[in-house]
């Protein structure tokens, strides 16, 4: 309605003025994001939070605010691995003192990844790149509160595969026994977290910022997949 009755008047519209045009309009401002007021009912229990969730709360919404997540899913064949850990696990712990997980595995394939592709050990500064050269791995681990923490395992690359299981592990106990220091938890360049723990196969974890990328590694199930051999191809479990 209002096109048209632009069109039909346009030709008796006052030509324009000699005038000085008027200051544009200032640009207005981004509004401030607020949560919605939640009421609490008759039969509702409100459970006030302690500071470190409201800690994390804050960090995690603030980088869905700050950086675009996107999201790639693919699946691995990890069975050579599994079947090595199993047939080295006991005279691991027998000879290292320390139980190897699969976590140190995958920290040490993510290594080699940032190796490979040093631009994804970076953070953003403005228009800034930094690129690290430090490879600090942060491993998301629970606390008996129910709350997540990152412990850092600084300068991965330079350890070996035992050296990483002896900070995991080292660092899983401290944090289980809520003794993890600040440097514990600062520095970190790329964090793994592990969603297969609860029985899922895939989840969709926040970036832990400055940080650029998170990996999560779900569970691992047996499950039929094709297998390529000189004789053609076969169903096997793997």
């Amino acid at each position: 309605h209002d096109i048209l009755s632009f069109v039909e008047q346009r030709g008796s519209a006052p030509k324009a003025s000699s005038a000085k045009p008027a200051k544009a309009a200032p640009a207005p401002t981004s509004k401030s994001i607020e949560a919605p007021k939640v009421s609490a009912g008759a039969n509702d229990e409100i459970i006030e939070m302690d500071r470190m969730r409201k800690l994390i709360a804050d960090h995690m919404v603030m980088s869905k605010h700050v950086s675009p997540h996107v999201t790639s899913f693919v699946e691995a064949d990890v069975t050579n691995m599994v079947n090595w850990r199993n047939s080295v696990k006991a005279d691991f712990k027998q000879r290292e003192g320390q139980n190897i997980t699969f976590t140190p595995l995958f920290i040490e394939a993510v290594v080699k990844a940032i190796k490979d592709f040093p631009m994804i050990n970076v953070s953003v500064n403005g228009h800034q790149i930094i690129k690290h050269n430090d490879i600090n791995i942060g491993m998301a681990t629970a606390l008996p509160s129910g709350n997540l923490i990152v412990p850092v395992i600084k300068q991965a690359d330079e350890k070996s595969l035992l050296g990483i299981t002896k900070a995991v592990n080292g660092l899983a106990q401290k944090a289980r026994a809520n003794k993890l220091s600040p440097d514990d938890i600062q520095g970190g360049t790329f964090t793994l977290t592990n969603v297969g723990g609860f029985g899922n196969v895939m989840g969709t974890p926040i970036i832990n910022q400055p940080q650029v990328a998170i990996l999560a590694v779900g569970s691992i199930q047996k499950k039929p997949a094709v297998i390529e051999t000189p004789d053609g191809d076969v169903i096997a479990i793997r």
